[in-house]
């Protein structure tokens, strides 16, 4: 075994002093920033290039075209170090400055590189305007575009969530369960732009809908229990007669993933960390069960994704309902038996055109498919993430209705 004081040498020999990140991984996260923040601003540029001068714009119109653009830009990094802040009005102001840019920055980029593959299609078949009237077409039609699509994503993400119904045939569900309510509840995000009235909200609506079991699938909040605890507390008001059930997700763990499983224990919801439940009713009998997100192990050992151990016991002749908040996990659950899993994660992409994006991580965006031999529902989310606006998938509450196969 070293001593403390061989360890401190050996320190010293790499260079590296007791108490201080080593100097590798710090360079690496500035290059990285560096780049990240160097590709968003030449992307700006690229709008405003675009936007702005090519079309023509006169004095003091293209002046503050690029004023915009620039403030927009700072807008960003603005409303992420506003998470750090005291809750104030300067801290709303800066956060919903921030996201609101970041949505319409989405929008525009698109948008813009679209309208360019246009023009130049246009000119190679040698129908095109004159090149400064082309140009000022092109940046009218791309603002034209994006702000009453703005305003109409806005409006679709801070709508009450549309309740999808979909009945699900689970293979050996006993006639005392057959027609049980499952409802699920998904990436609601509580956080600086949805607040306790909101969660008070999908509270409200899902008690409506009268359900035998809540399933509460991850990504619940964006900042961390000191912060959010009473915006989130309406969850204590969730009824359901087999249970309230929840399980954590990717962003628990960037705000203390435990503590937030105490939190939601503590105001009465049955926490599944790679545990399960068995509940009756008529005779009849359903497992549920539940595992810590795939990012859960990364952050905390602890806390890493296990199907296995959540089934571990679990009655074999018993229909099997797993919540996890991936729909990628299904593949760490292939072969235990899993008639069903309750997922979310992926907002249905949340803005057009990112959905293609998502495919890229997940085997699924929406609804009812099978992931390696498992069946998967996928909720589009209860919430938002980022930018308060939903530009195609419409916020989701799912009412599944488990009928005997």
């Amino acid at each position: 075994m070293s001593s403390p004081s061989m360890g401190t040498n050996v320190e010293q020999q790499r260079g590296v002093r007791p108490g201080r990140v080593p100097l590798g991984p710090l360079l690496r996260v500035i290059l990285t920033l560096t780049m990240v923040v160097g590709l968003v601003a030449a992307l700006h540029v690229y709008l405003g290039v675009r936007l702005v001068s090519d079309s023509g714009l006169a004095q003091p119109w293209a002046g503050l075209g690029w004023a915009v653009l620039g403030l927009g830009f700072a807008s960003i990094p603005a409303a992420m170090a506003s998470t750090r802040m005291r809750h104030s009005w300067v801290e709303q102001v800066l956060h919903w400055g921030g996201m609101l840019w970041m949505g319409a920055f989405g929008l525009l980029l698109p948008a813009t590189v679209f309208a360019d593959v246009v023009g130049w299609g246009w000119r190679l078949v040698g129908s095109a305007p004159e090149a400064g009237v082309l140009a000022r077409d092109k940046a009218l039609a791309v603002v034209g575009l994006v702000v009453p699509a703005m305003l109409f994503a806005f409006r679709t993400a801070r709508a009450p969530a549309r309740v999808e119904r979909v009945t699900v045939p689970v293979k050996g569900l006993g006639p005392g369960l057959s027609g049980m309510k499952v409802v699920q509840i998904s990436d609601i995000h509580i956080g600086p732009t949805l607040d306790r009235s909101f969660m008070q909200r999908v509270v409200d609506q899902v008690n409506a809908l009268k359900p035998d079991v809540v399933a509460v699938t991850g990504d619940l909040v964006d900042g961390n229990v000191s912060r959010l605890r009473d915006e989130v507390a309406p969850l204590a008001g969730l009824r359901a007669p087999l249970g309230v059930y929840y399980v954590t997700g990717n962003h628990e763990y960037y705000h203390g993933g435990a503590a937030w499983a105490a939190e939601v224990a503590r105001l009465g919801l049955t926490v599944l960390l790679n545990a399960h439940r068995v509940v009756e009713r008529g005779g009849s009998r359903l497992t549920v069960a539940g595992v810590t997100d795939l990012e859960g192990g990364r952050m905390d050992p602890s806390h890493a994704c296990r199907p296995d151990v959540a089934l571990a016991g679990a009655p074999a002749e018993v229909p099997r309902l797993l919540l996890a908040h991936q729909p990628r996990a299904a593949v760490l659950a292939k072969g235990l038996g899993v008639d069903l899993q309750l997922s979310g994660h992926t907002h249905g992409g949340q803005m057009f055109p990112f959905m293609a994006f998502v495919k890229l991580q997940q085997p699924v965006i929406q609804g009812l498919a099978t992931i390696a031999g498992v069946r998967v529902y996928t909720n589009r989310g209860t919430g938002y993430w980022g930018p308060p606006l939903r530009l195609g998938p419409s916020p989701e509450i799912t009412e599944l209705t488990l009928v005997s196969a």
